[in-house]
């Protein structure tokens, strides 16, 4: 099974979709404005691409951050899962260190602490190189567009670790685990889905994953929770598709805990009616049933959700029009409404970035992490942003 890349397609043709009717409350219309005090690229790698990052803020105030490490490009064998860390709100990040590194490309490293102070960390494992590869072997050397010789040897020696019947076993979904503040980890086992930014902590003590199941004969879209800290995980329900929809057209979720029993997911939308948007499903009893996916009005994705201090919930996502860059919007009202759009980044050279994720600082500063290929860089970078609300 090769997975088609329609999570990695970038938003054009059908993309380009008309902008839903934008859903603004009176309440909502106040407008919010952003001060950014620093951009900066915090990758420490030059020769890598670095891609789909999550980051999240441990208890004792330090800043952990995941990324699909090592790897030569957008689409390749050599994904790892690396960790950097900063004990200075993101002023300075440490070197990274390898936490999972599979026989395949390992890609969308998530990250979250849970309640007990336990690290886990996500991740999916893919055979999408592999035509790539296949395309690279049938060129006759030295014609345009062939490979160099060193190339396709390192792409070859990658794949070759393993059988064909043994590639297809390492497909997964994966998870690992520390609970010493990430000295060490566990081995890594599978979970039911996969999503980017991994799973959240909920207030009564439970961990819920939404996301969607690959590799199995049941795609399945939803949320699974772990009553055991994160050892084991146990489906919990679907989240029905739209009415038209296709259900296999839905990608990368993330949820936020609004209040207590009410959860909002956010999904990846590449079905025709509202393509490149996100889409919104609720549940108002704490994840056992959930409402229809519907449009919110937002074109660009994936969105990462979080609660703010005051209550308030923000979404962060990559918005791959020009002006190439990020955005954030904000709901004053449990996800019913979403305000307009935030600019974080306008300056992106292209399609190839995005996935921001965000933290909100003890200040009520935020940090944003986001990948991203800059003009002045032969590959995608970790970008940074320190900002506040004004």
């Amino acid at each position: 099974m090769i997975l088609t890349m329609q999570r990695r397609i970038f938003l054009q043709g059908t993309l380009a979709a008309t902008i839903g009717v934008q859903r603004i409350s009176a309440a909502q219309s106040t407008a919010a404005t952003i001060k950014v005090q620093e951009r900066q690229v915090i990758s420490q790698q030059e020769a890598h691409y670095h891609g789909w990052p999550t980051l999240a803020q441990r208890k004792n105030g330090q800043l952990v951050l995941v990324v699909s490490g090592g790897r030569e490009s957008h689409v390749c064998p050599f994904g790892r899962v690396e960790l950097m860390r900063s004990h200075d709100q993101g002023a300075t990040w440490t070197w990274p260190e390898t936490l999972l590194d599979g026989p395949l490309d390992d890609r969308d490293a998530g990250i979250v602490e849970t309640s007990k102070g336990t690290l886990l960390a996500t991740t999916f494992s893919s055979l999408a190189y592999v035509p790539i590869l296949e395309k690279a072997l049938k060129m006759r050397p030295g014609s345009t567009g062939a490979w160099d010789a060193a190339r396709l040897a390192r792409w070859q020696g990658a794949h070759e670790r393993l059988s064909d019947q043994q590639r297809q076993q390492a497909l997964g979904v994966w998870m690992t685990r520390s609970t010493d503040g990430g000295v060490t980890w566990s081995g890594r086992y599978r979970c039911r889905v996969n999503s980017p930014h991994g799973p959240i902590q909920l207030s009564d003590g439970r961990l819920l994953y939404a996301g969607k199941g690959l590799w199995t004969d049941s795609t399945n879209v939803g949320v699974c929770v772990s009553n055991d800290d994160g050892v084991s995980w146990e489906w919990l329900a679907k989240i029905q598709p739209r009415e038209g929809d296709s259900h296999q057209q839905y990608h990368e979720l993330h949820a936020v805990e609004a209040s207590r029993n009410r959860i909002i997911v956010h999904i990846r939308n590449h079905n025709a009616k509202s393509a490149g948007e996100t889409l919104q499903s609720e549940s108002d009893d704490g994840g056992r049933t959930w409402s229809r996916p519907h449009t919110i009005g937002v074109w660009g994705l994936p969105s990462h959700l979080l609660r703010l201090q005051d209550g308030r919930l923000m979404m962060s996502y990559g918005y791959r029009r020009k002006p190439y860059g990020n955005q954030v919007r904000l709901s004053k009202d449990e996800g019913r409404t979403w305000s307009a759009p935030l600019a974080l980044s306008v300056d992106g050279a292209g399609h190839d970035l995005g996935y921001p994720s965000t933290v909100q600082l003890t200040d009520e500063s935020f940090v944003t992490v986001w990948y991203e290929r800059l003009k002045s860089s032969p590959r995608a970078v970790l970008r940074q942003a320190r900002w506040s609300l004004g």
